[in-house]
């Protein structure tokens, strides 16, 4: 009987570190980045294919899109809110990156909202989505080969339960961004928003603002099939 117990145990003890060695073997073929200790995240992102120094290529579920993702953040998905999804029209994520130490907490937050808009009514959409946001209605205008960018930027507080908006960058550095992608070939729109939390969280305008553009001006969304 001694004998019968010691071998099960032998072989428990194996298949365990058996199992153990080939998750670590599994889990070494990913980047030593925050975004892919998480397993939702890396379900997202192509491991082979780092687009550019602290990116790598995300691919929409939706397949009507792809864009850059910061290494540093992790998609949230415990709720509705920060993920859901609509077939190939609608897509809805949030992903964030928390820097905490002894001194600050800082938390940075980025959203992504992808749908279909008629182009008819983008100007309007875009001029109410910016007054919304950052209480201005003219945002700046960049344009790649395939997309019209629209965004903006401002410093935003909260006093009491009201939200405040500054736009003058020499009293604060803007700490949230807002973005409007449109397909240039089709009804196909991204809104694109970024925000941090705490102190000192924003050290440099310019590479933030690099950071953010880079993002936008990644996003490359799918051809329109012609099916004749």
């Amino acid at each position: 009987m001694k004998k019968r117990t010691k071998t099960i145990i032998a072989v428990i003890a194996g298949a365990a570190i058996l199992i153990g060695g080939i998750w670590m073997i599994n889990e070494s073929r990913y980047p030593n980045v925050p975004a892919f200790d998480d397993h939702f995240t890396r379900e997202f992102l192509n491991k082979d294919k780092k687009v550019d120094d602290g990116f790598y290529e995300f691919k929409s579920k939706t397949g009507q899109y792809t864009m850059w993702f910061p290494e540093e953040f992790q998609m949230l998905h415990d709720a509705s809110e920060y993920y859901s999804i609509n077939g190939k029209s609608y897509e809805n994520w949030s992903a964030s990156y928390r820097n905490i130490d002894e001194k600050n907490k800082s938390i940075y937050y980025i959203k992504t909202e992808f749908s279909k808009n008629d182009k008819k009514s983008e100007p309007v959409y875009v001029k109410g989505l910016f007054e919304e946001q950052l209480k201005n209605n003219n945002p700046k205008e960049i344009e790649t080969s395939h997309t019209r960018i629209y965004y903006d930027y401002a410093y935003a507080y909260f006093k009491g339960t009201e939200r405040h908006v500054v736009h003058n960058s020499k009293i604060h550095l803007p700490n949230t961004y807002t973005a409007y992608v449109a397909d240039k070939n089709s009804n196909k729109v991204i809104e694109f928003s970024y925000d941090s939390i705490g102190e000192g969280t924003e050290t440099s305008q310019e590479k933030r603002k690099l950071w953010f553009l880079t993002i936008l001006k990644s996003i490359n969304f799918s051809e329109v099939k012609n099916l004749y």
